[in-house]
């Protein structure tokens, strides 16, 4: 079913027929209370929550555990980095150490021998999974000696499992070079020995030499330096690693202070998650990149959520526990852990909303009477939610996703930094909206001046995305190299924030090209999750729909994924593998690696379902006549969540109905979406 909507960002298709209703959510802060479920299903703002540190190493053989990642996969692998489990500095051991059918098993191993061996003959973009290593240690053996054995494959982790793939960097340099100039290469890039260099082969080709400076600077520039030497009447280069890049040795003081980790729960009101991060940065004498989190909470509303801050005690952030309070933000269960926190590493999150001033679609029932109105819209409201129940939503990106600013949506943003286009993303991230307040001035002086300094003086201090960028540009200059400056500004799940948006915004059209194309069932070339028979790894497996599958309809379109834009993901086997490329080549993006090494951002995309469906939910009707009872449940009531966020009146009549809604969503999902397809209307 479709809907005719306003909706700037989502397009809208509905998986039930029902007829829906409408109402008004987030008049009231406490209308929208938003708590983070941990990887062992735990709310954060329990005490139960603390018992499992979220920050802690992965689960060990725990079949919880295995089913939450499997729920959360898509979450997990957008913000996961290619090989983040092998140190930089560890120099690598000899080749005898490296017995691959010992690390990875026997079977596992002569897979691995026989991906290479199709690889070699015609590569591709496929990938192989190794398997699942709860144990870091194992997995960094593993990113070694695969690394050694074959230079030219790239090992990802996706926590737990690791894949491997082919390095595309290997395969431009063995077009530059010998492959076995290449490996040897790939092989000293890895080690890492400190005062080693490398010699290509003679090369007296001039321009060719040029070319591989060329291709060597560009791709590991910030790790080695080229230089080409004549000996002996022949030249050749040269590569040794940069003195700049070895680690400069910490003291036992400064190792002990850099390892403290603190978790805590943070419950913020009408606060944007990096907004409360800089405020509490600055209090506390550290960078807001030492903050680390699972996810970022909606600003319009009351969220719980848990963090862990590096370099800071627990005594000292209990001592400013209260300065935070009166900023809105509110600290609990403080306790130190071993690690940070990952982005995406979270089951899910519960809602407690509040639906006020409902009423029935078009103009049939304004001259019924209260009672008929009220028991049509109590039959209209139970309709939809077991509709939603049995069936589910469309999993689309909310609006969250693409940000407040009504001129510039964050995709647009996210598009520039993809094509590499500094100073382009820069200016659109500072297009202001139609406003005269402070924030929207000082955009637009910044525009018109290209002043930063000034613009600097006018911004909010509120603004702390705006103010760091303005700082870097002003301290760079708002050249393309100032402008990267700017972007490497803000902490890495900001700068990923926006390609991310760009990612979301084409995937939600893809979802709405294909169910109008293909239909509400699972079609020949869809891709879906099948678990591993082989018992080697405990993830499943992306599978491709066939023509007899179709037939039988042995998938339901509850099981069809989409994958989100990335440079490890497979496409769709049928039109929508062709819609995919299209859509890119229409921005530009027909040749991206989706990696922006300048920005230290490599997406490696991931597997989002169609549909997704809440889970534990229950609901409440409610006359507003009845007061604020329905409120006073939802969360932790206060003068400032009372605030009215809208600008109508918040109840509406005295005799309108209002909802109380509660229910869990897997990671990455969204509450308004999931309203949406029970209302059918934009709430």
């Amino acid at each position: 079913m479709k809907q005719d909507s306003d909706a700037v960002n989502i397009p809208a298709c509905f998986i039930s027929n029902h007829e829906g209703f409408l109402g008004s959510i987030k008049n009231f802060i406490k209308d929208f209370v938003v708590t983070e479920i941990d990887v062992t299903g735990q709310r954060v703002n329990t005490a139960a929550a603390t018992q499992t540190p979220h920050c802690a190493s992965p689960d060990k053989n725990d079949e919880t555990s295995a089913e939450c990642k499997w729920k959360n996969y898509s979450s997990v692998s957008q913000d996961t980095d290619v090989a983040a489990d092998c140190g930089l500095d560890v120099t690598i051991p000899s080749p005898g150490s490296f017995d691959l059918s010992v690390i990875l098993g026997q079977s596992v191993s002569e897979e691995l021998e026989q991906f290479v061996l199709t690889l070699k003959e015609k590569p591709n973009k496929q990938e192989l999974s190794l398997g699942s290593f709860s144990d870091k240690h194992h997995r960094a053996n593993v990113h070694r000696a695969v690394r050694h054995r074959f230079p030219f494959l790239m090992t990802v982790t996706i926590q737990p499992e690791i894949r491997v793939r082919e390095d595309p960097d290997y395969r431009e340099l063995s077009h530059l070079v010998t492959e076995d100039e290449a490996e040897d290469f790939f092989r000293f890039i890895d080690a890492k020995v400190r005062g080693s260099s490398y010699t290509f082969g003679p090369d007296d080709d001039k321009d060719h030499r040029t070319t591989v400076h060329h291709f060597l600077s560009r791709r590991f520039g910030k790790l080695v330096e080229t230089k080409s030497f004549t000996d002996q009447g022949t030249t050749a280069i040269s590569v040794r690693l940069r003195e700049q890049g070895r680690p400069k040795k910490r003291t036992a003081e400064e190792r002990k202070e850099e390892d403290v980790y603190t978790a805590f729960t943070l419950r913020k009101e009408n606060l944007e998650t990096l907004e409360a991060i800089s405020y509490m940065a600055a209090a506390l004498g550290v960078l807001p990149s030492d903050f680390t989190y699972a996810g970022i909470k909606d600003k319009k509303a009351i969220t719980y959520q848990s963090m862990v801050v590096k370099k800071v005690s627990t005594q000292r952030l209990k001592e400013k526990a209260s300065e935070f309070e009166k900023r809105g933000m509110r600290l609990s269960q403080i306790r130190s852990v071993s690690e940070p926190l990952r982005l995406g590493r979270l089951q899910g999150n519960h809602f407690d909303l509040v639906v006020r001033n409902l009423r029935p679609h078009g103009a049939s029932d304004a001259h019924s009477s209260g009672a008929d109105t009220h028991t049509r819209l109590a039959a209209l409201v139970n309709e939809a939610l077991e509709n939603v129940k049995a069936r589910g939503f469309v999993n689309y990106y909310g609006p969250q996703r693409f940000g407040s600013v009504k001129s510039v949506q964050s995709d647009r943003v996210g598009l520039a930094l993809l094509k590499e286009d500094m100073v382009g993303a820069v200016r659109l991230f500072f297009t202001p909206d139609d406003g005269n307040d402070p924030q929207n001035h000082a955009k637009r002086h910044f525009l018109q001046t290209d002043n930063a300094k000034e613009s600097l003086a006018l911004m909010p201090l509120s603004k702390a995305r705006e103010r760091l960028m303005l700082r870097a540009l002003n301290r760079y200059g708002t050249g393309p190299d100032g402008c990267t400056q700017a972007w490497l500004s803000l902490p890495h799940s900001m700068r990923v924030f926006y390609p991310h948006a760009y990612c979301s915004r084409v995937w939600n059209e893809a979802v709405a090209h294909r169910l109008t194309t293909l239909g509400h069932r699972a079609r020949r070339g869809d891709l879906v999750w099948i678990k591993d028979d082989t018992g080697e790894s405990s993830l499943p497996q992306i599978h491709v729909v066939t023509d007899q599958e179709e037939d039988e309809g042995v998938y339901t379109l509850g099981h069809v994924l989409l994958p989100m834009l990335g440079n490890t993901v497979k496409y769709p086997e049928n039109a929508m593998g062709a819609w995919f490329q299209e859509r890119l080549t229409r921005d530009g993006l027909d040749d991206c690696r989706f990696r922006v090494s300048s920005l230290k951002l490599n997406l490696p995309g991931c597997y989002r379902p169609l549909l997704a469906s809440p889970s534990n939910l229950s609901y409440q009707l409610q006359s507003a006549a009845c007061g604020e009872g329905a409120g006073e449940a939802i969360g932790n009531s206060s003068r400032n969540s009372d605030r009215q966020l809208n600008g109508s009146a918040a109840e509406g009549k005295q005799d309108s109905l209002t909802l109380t809604l509660n229910f869990d969503l897997d990671s990455s999902c969204y509450a308004t979406i999931c309203l949406r397809e029970i209302m059918k209307c934009d709430p």
